[in-house]
């Protein structure tokens, strides 16, 4: 896919995965809606890269639909970017009781639900564009998941449920969608290195950066970003969820 001059959604987009993503997208020549609970943050980035921000939840269907819109008033939609989640650990009997299932429900609401909300959102639009050749293709739906889709940790029940679900969206909405020339493509980061990572005691921080077998370190958000830009040059990849994690495998905890 040729991205310069087209039209890209990124959700997340105002900080970390999603704000690197955005960035590298706007470096190549795509104009970037930026969507954000934070509009804050959605300004700031939209401001930096030249693009446009729109702000709200992912699992809103008028906020999306308004926020592909504006990428539309941009040039041809082609892509989407699913960075936007949550990951509040949990559980499933804990020192207070069980597992709140509001909590639960509030992970896949956001995670899962809000991917396939962007998802099919997104692919509404793709399919009024015209296909580019040689393949035909239309657009390119990129979401996220995490390797805790299949190695959980303790606590970490809602998320990789959520993580799990976007994992099995992908071939069907992939061979769902191949008559109209849009791909799906899931990326699942390792450990990555956020804030909250960032806060953590030096000797914790040290023990996660020797987890991943090579190259020993956390994941940068410029990895996810380069691996975007991977996704889209190769209209073969689709289908597929593909893990960012240095050869890393989770233990329990």
């Amino acid at each position: 896919m040729e991205l310069s001059g087209i039209a890209a959604l990124v959700t997340g987009g105002g900080s970390g995965l999603g704000a690197a993503t955005a960035e590298v997208l706007a470096s190549v020549g795509a104009k970037v809606c930026v969507f954000d609970l934070n509009a804050e943050a959605a300004d700031a980035v939209a401001a930096r890269i030249g693009g446009v921000a729109a702000a709200g939840d992912v699992a809103d269907a008028v906020a999306v639909a308004a926020a592909l819109d504006a990428a539309c008033g941009l040039g041809p939609l082609r892509l989407a970017v699913s960075c936007a989640g949550i990951a509040p650990p949990a559980r499933v009997v804990g020192r207070n009781g069980p597992h709140d299932l509001a909590l639960f429900e509030r992970v896949l609401r956001v995670n899962l639900t809000g991917t396939f909300n962007v998802l099919r959102l997104a692919a509404e639009r793709m399919q009024a564009t015209k296909p580019t050749a040689p393949d035909g293709e239309r657009g390119l739906v990129v979401n996220t998941a995490s390797i805790a889709a299949y190695e959980g940790q303790l606590g970490q029940c809602a998320y990789a449920s959520s993580k799990a679900g976007v994992v099995g969206l992908t071939l069907p909405a992939a061979r769902e969608l191949a008559r109209s020339g849009i791909r799906v493509v899931t990326i699942a980061p390792g450990l990555m290195e956020t804030p909250m990572l960032a806060g953590l005691p030096p000797a914790a921080h040290d023990a996660l950066t020797r987890l991943p077998l090579f190259p020993q370190r956390l994941g940068a958000a410029a990895d996810y970003a380069r691996l975007v830009l991977a996704i889209a040059a190769n209209p073969m990849l689709n289908g597929e969820t593909i893990r960012l994690d240095g050869a890393l495998r989770l233990p329990p905890q």
